[in-house]
């Protein structure tokens, strides 16, 4: 079963499984305990080996990644930063400042796209720090859940897959082979990335238009600002006493220390023959770890902003550590599980066999291999929900198969691409999980408004909303 079509089975069936059933906790673990089984069975290793597989060499192994370990760190982080700016009171005075300056449902779907395409530095940090900030206004005008997680995933690997300065751009330059400008490559491939521009173009056409297409309109049209100006159950009282800037500095300080801890990661701050400019850090740098560390700076600089202005208490400010781990539970049980789901078709061999797939067709159909490129990219993101290892399997590729040229640069574009939108349309993918976290959307409903998937009404139907 490895290194054939079945390694790709797991993966198809966690999906299936959870635009069927709308979970998608059982989903994917139901996916990972198949992936498990047909390991087991190729390597004649028992039940002992198929727990092994799945929770030693899945699950623990994927949790002890320092990678991972550190985007876990970030989310709860985070979390607790936005539970702090919450019960200070920065987000309502915020929303109250939108309300006088921002008057309609237009005008708050705009300010969610604007402040995504400004925050390019990275996807994560991104769909997390936008709805922080934007879910009170697109609350207060009846903008629902689901929408606004379409408005950050679709500004989020679209804007940093255009952007040179940018985690996206660092991961794709470390696809390069040595010897080449890994960024100067990026750059050039970025005016034939053309599902990123239309992705952007389609968001204010819609916005602007009104329509909504097939599911989306069934969660948009019931949403009205009375209803969603009503207070939710269980929701903590907060300061009335917060003001604008106790949104807007931790959110100003986050950028800061984040791009700053990024380069430093890549060098920049170094001595000698080490030392990098700002673009060569940026490339060289290690997100996860800049985005810990910046967060946890701006964490510190926060507490240190309200606590002697008496706008929270110490006691209060220390609670929102968990308050900020509980809301970003589900985000990281949902990680954790996609993660072990990729590790099992990793077992199996999957990028490898469509790896083998591309690269078997490549010299036979090289004028169509772009467009190749782009479907093979679209379905491998899709199935093992990553794009930038989507990027680590075909990129190489095409530069084999395009030593110089334009077909080259237009491949790398495909690739590059063909990953974003099938990281936008998979249920499995970490960039789609963390849109769903940060709208606090219900993953699925997420998942099936954006993709189309699962409408009520036929996907082509348009719906104007009010």
């Amino acid at each position: 079963m490895a290194n054939s079509v079945w390694s790709l089975v797991p993966a198809v069936v966690a999906i299936a499984l959870a635009l069927c059933t709308k979970e998608v906790y059982s989903s994917l673990f139901v996916g990972i305990v198949i992936g498990g089984a047909f390991y087991a069975i190729d390597a004649a290793s028992g039940f002992a080996g198929f727990f092994n597989h799945v929770f030693k060499d899945g699950m623990i192994a994927q949790l002890s990644d320092s990678w991972n370990v550190g985007i876990l760190v970030f989310l709860v982080v985070l979390g607790t930063m936005v539970a702090l700016m919450n019960k200070a009171g920065g987000s309502q005075a915020f929303g109250n400042w939108a309300k006088q300056h921002i008057k309609s449902k237009i005008g708050a779907q705009i300010a969610t796209i604007a402040l995504g395409i400004l925050i390019f530095i990275d996807d994560y940090f991104n769909c997390l720090t936008v709805g922080s900030v934007m879910k009170s206004v697109t609350d207060r005008y009846g903008v629902s859940k689901s929408k606004l997680a379409y408005l950050i995933d679709a500004t989020a690997a679209p804007v940093c897959i255009i952007a040179p300065i940018s985690s996206w751009a660092a991961a794709v330059s470390g696809f390069v082979s040595e010897g080449e400008n890994g960024i100067a490559l990026f750059c050039k491939a970025i005016p034939f990335n053309f599902y990123a521009f239309f992705t952007l173009i389609m968001m204010f056409a819609m916005v602007f238009m009104r329509f909504e297409f097939g599911a989306m309109a069934k969660y948009e049209k019931p949403f009205s600002s009375k209803a969603n100006t009503e207070t939710e159950e269980g929701e903590e009282e907060i300061k009335k006493n917060g003001t604008v800037i106790d949104l807007v500095l931790p959110i100003a300080l986050l950028i800061f220390f984040c791009v700053l801890a990024m380069i430093y990661t890549g060098g920049f701050f170094s001595d000698g023959e080490n030392h990098l400019d700002f673009v060569e850090s940026f490339a060289a740098s290690d997100a996860s770890v800049g985005l810990v560390l910046g967060s946890f700076a701006a964490f510190l600089l926060t507490l240190l902003f309200y606590i002697p202005r008496r706008v929270i208490s110490f006691k209060s400010a220390m609670l929102c550590i968990p308050d900020g781990f509980k809301a970003m539970v589900p985000a990281i049980l949902i990680l954790t599980l996609a993660w072990t789901l990729k590790a099992m078709t990793d077992s199996l061999g999957a990028a490898a066999y469509v790896a083998s797939l591309v690269e078997g067709s490549a010299k036979g159909f090289q004028n169509f291999l772009p467009a190749i490129i782009f479907v093979i990219a679209l379905f491998l993101a899709f199935a093992t929900g990553t794009s930038w290892g989507t990027f680590g399997i075909l990129i190489p590729i095409c530069i084999a198969a395009f030593p110089q040229g334009s077909l080259r640069i237009i491949s790398i574009s495909a690739c590059m691409a063909g990953s974003v939108c099938g990281d936008h349309i998979s249920p499995i993918s970490d960039t789609t999980i963390m849109a769903s976290a940060g709208a606090q959307c219900d993953h699925i409903n997420h998942v099936a408004t954006s993709c189309l998937m699962r409408s009520p009404a036929p996907p082509c139907r348009l719906q104007r909303t009010s």
